[in-house]
């Protein structure tokens, strides 16, 4: 697997009670994991293929409106706590600068620290109104188009269609064992969190999601986030 480090992070054990990969192995539905590793190929190279024009206008909007490469490539953590590249549309001017955001990320996953508030006042936490984002990277955020690469990942096997969100590096350090937990199943594009709390929640809330999801999923359920999943797309919900 490209890219593919194991983390000096995770812990070789686990404590009683917590979820493993092993355990999410072990309790998975009969059948589920084969049926959703068939959905997550067929689905992704059909998106990639079919929709070909449309990543392909995309590319030349990214090359036009700024200096840098068209796709981003970084880190992310998957399933067991092992690093893979992964691949998304560029959004950011090529040399941003991501202090901030690891300085809030820090406080989100310790302190469930919000970014800031919306106009009414309520806490959001994600990173708005951010100046290294660029113009067409703005509208690919809010419609989650930036994020279509990473069917790549899903074809590779790095990634699902659907399951927690990959943690980047420097989220991932402050994980305690608890927080871990998100990492016991294969990462995925969308998920349970993203079609019903996205940046609304701090980070215990999103936690407390994943870790539902990892503990109750069916095949039938990964259909069920994903057909909700446009409608969250089209309306911009939580995107960043």
């Amino acid at each position: 697997m490209s890219g593919q480090t194991q983390t000096s992070s995770t812990s070789s054990s686990a404590a009683p009670g917590l979820i493993t990969v092993q355990w999410a192995e072990r309790h998975a539905p009969p059948g589920y994991l084969a049926s959703k590793r068939t959905l997550d190929v067929v689905l992704s190279a059909l998106v990639l293929v079919v929709l070909l024009p449309l990543w392909l206008l995309i590319a030349l909007l990214i090359k036009l409106s700024s200096p840098g490469p068209v796709f981003y490539r970084g880190t992310v953590i998957g399933k067991g706590g092992r690093g893979f590249r992964y691949y998304k549309f560029r959004t950011m001017r090529a040399d941003s600068d991501n202090k901030a955001h690891k300085e809030w990320l820090e406080k989100f996953v310790k302190e469930d620290a919000a970014f800031s508030q919306d106009a009414s006042g309520k806490q959001v936490f994600k990173v708005v109104n951010d100046p290294r984002i660029t113009s067409v990277g703005r509208y690919l955020r809010k419609l989650s188009l930036d994020e279509v690469p990473q069917m790549i990942n899903v074809l590779l096997g790095d990634m699902s269609l659907v399951g927690p969100r990959p943690p980047v590096p420097y989220e991932y350090e402050h994980y305690d064992d608890v927080a871990r937990q998100r990492v016991s199943v294969t990462p995925g594009i969308t998920g349970l969190y993203q079609v019903t709390a996205r940046s609304q929640v701090g980070f215990s809330g999103m936690l407390a999601i994943d870790l539902e999801y990892i503990r109750t999923r069916t095949f039938r359920g990964d259909i069920m986030i994903m057909l909700k999943t446009p409608w969250v797309m089209l309306t911009g919900k939580g995107a960043g």
